[in-house]
C-alpha cells in the first residue's frame, strides 16, 4: 500500500457553506476523491492519523462501530447530523498496538472513541461509501516530530498487509491568520521550505522534518504544530520511498500540501 498525507481543511467545510472561495473548496475536494485511486487495489483497512486526537501515549480506537465526534464549534446544526458509517477493526488495532509495542512505545485503548473532523470529513469526501473498515491512532502529547517518525517506521510493515496509512493535517494551519493580508506570503514561504525538504534523500528528509522550527515563518505557520506532526508519521512509514506533492493548493487563501509515498 502507498501512504498519504491530506489536508483536510477546517470544520465541516465541503458540506455546508463556509464562504470560501469556490474555486478552493472544489480543487481540495477533487483531490480528497483521487486519493481513493491512489492504491492499485481497495485496502483492507484505513489507518488514520488525525492532527485532532492527543494522548499521553499513542492509542488506538477500537470499536466495532465508531461514533461520530463532533469536535468543531459554532457551526449550523446540520453540521451535526454528518454520519460516515465506517466499521471498526479491532483486530487491526491490536496488530497497530504490537508493532508500537515492539518499537519500545506504550500503548493504550479507546473503545468509545469516535471518528473526529480530520478523520471523517476528508474520509467522506474519498470513501464516501463508508465501506472500507478504519481506524485511528492519536498522536503523542509534546508532538515531538522524531517521536512521531518513528511511530510512522514502527507501523511500515502494515503497508504489506493491505493497510493504507493516512496522515491528516494541514501544512498552514494558524486560525488568527486567516485575513491578514500578509498570511499568504508567510504561508507560501513555509510551504517552499517544505516541498525542498521532501525532495530530499529520506535520511536527509527526516532531518529535515525534525527540525521544522528552523523553517522560514515557522510557527506563524504552526503557532502549535499538531497538524504538522501527521506528515511525520506518514513520512516515517513511508520508509525509502520518495515523496511526491500530490496537491498544491489554497484553503482560505493560505498555501496547502499533500503528500504521497509509495506509489506505483
Amino acid at each position: 500500500m502507498p501512504v498519504a498525507f491530506v489536508p483536510h481543511g477546517g470544520g465541516p467545510w465541503p458540506f455546508i457553506e463556509m464562504g470560501l472561495p469556490p474555486d478552493e473548496v472544489a480543487e481540495l475536494k477533487q483531490y480528497l476523491q483521487s486519493v481513493r485511486l491512489l492504491p492499485k487495489t481497495d485496502p483492507r483497512a484505513l489507518l488514520v492519523v488525525s492532527a485532532h486526537w492527543e494522548e499521553a501515549v499513542p492509542t488506538l480506537m477500537t470499536a466495532s462501530h465508531p461514533p461520530m465526534l463532533y469536535d468543531y464549534y459554532g457551526f449550523p446544526p446540520e453540521s451535526y447530523q454528518l454520519t460516515w458509517p465506517a466499521h471498526g477493526d479491532p483486530e487491526l488495532a491490536g496488530a497497530v498496538a504490537s508493532l508500537l509495542e515492539q518499537a519500545g512505545f506504550g500503548t493504550a485503548e479507546d473503545a468509545a472513541r469516535g471518528f473526529d473532523h480530520g478523520a471523517f470529513v476528508p474520509l467522506k469526501v474519498t470513501y464516501p461509501e463508508a465501506n472500507i473498515p478504519a481506524i485511528q491512532l492519536s498522536l503523542i502529547r509534546g508532538l515531538n516530530p522524531a517521536q512521531h517518525l518513528a511511530i510512522g517506521r514502527a507501523l511500515a510493515p502494515l503497508r504489506d498487509q493491505g493497510i493504507f496509512i493516512i496522515g491528516s493535517g494541514m501544512t498552514f494551519h494558524n486560525l488568527r491568520a486567516f485575513g491578514d493580508p500578509r498570511a499568504a506570503a508567510y504561508s507560501d514561504a513555509f510551504d517552499a521550505w517544505l516541498r525542498e525538504v521532501m525532495r530530499r534523500a529520506p535520511a536527509d528528509r527526516d532531518r529535515g522534518l525534525t527540525e521544522w522550527t528552523n523553517a522560514p515563518a515557522a510557527r506563524i505557520a504552526h503557532p502549535r504544530e499538531e497538524h504538522l506532526i501527521p506528515l511525520m508519521v506518514a513520512t516515517g512509514a513511508a520508509g525509502d520511498d520518495p515523496a511526491r506533492l500530490a496537491f498544491n493548493g489554497t484553503f482560505g487563501g493560505t498555501r496547502l500540501s499533500a503528500y504521497h509515498f509509495g506509489e506505483r
